[in-house]
C-alpha cells in the first residue's frame, strides 16, 4: 500500500474542497440555488454519495469565466 502525506504536497497542487454551504456563502447565494445549479450542470461540481463537493480552484475559474461573459450573459 502506498501512503501519501498531504503535507508534502506543494500549495499549487492542493485544492480546497468546499461544501454546498461554503460555496453558497462564498457566492452569496442560497443553498437551494447552489443545489439547482450543480444538478443542472451550470457550475463545476461532483456528487459524492448523496452530497455535493466543489473544487475551490474550479469555482474560481468558473466565476472568472462568468465575469468575462463567456457564458453568453453580461459580465457581473
Amino acid at each position: 500500500m502506498v501512503s501519501v502525506n498531504v503535507a508534502d504536497r506543494t500549495p499549487e497542487i492542493q485544492d480546497q474542497i468546499l461544501t454546498v454551504e461554503e460555496v453558497a456563502a462564498f457566492l452569496r447565494l442560497s443553498t437551494a440555488t447552489i443545489y439547482r445549479m450543480a444538478l443542472a450542470g451550470e457550475m463545476p461540481a461532483k456528487r459524492v454519495g448523496r452530497s455535493w463537493r466543489f473544487s475551490q480552484t474550479l469555482i474560481d475559474e468558473w466565476l472568472r469565466a462568468q465575469d468575462n461573459g463567456r457564458d453568453g450573459r453580461e459580465p457581473i
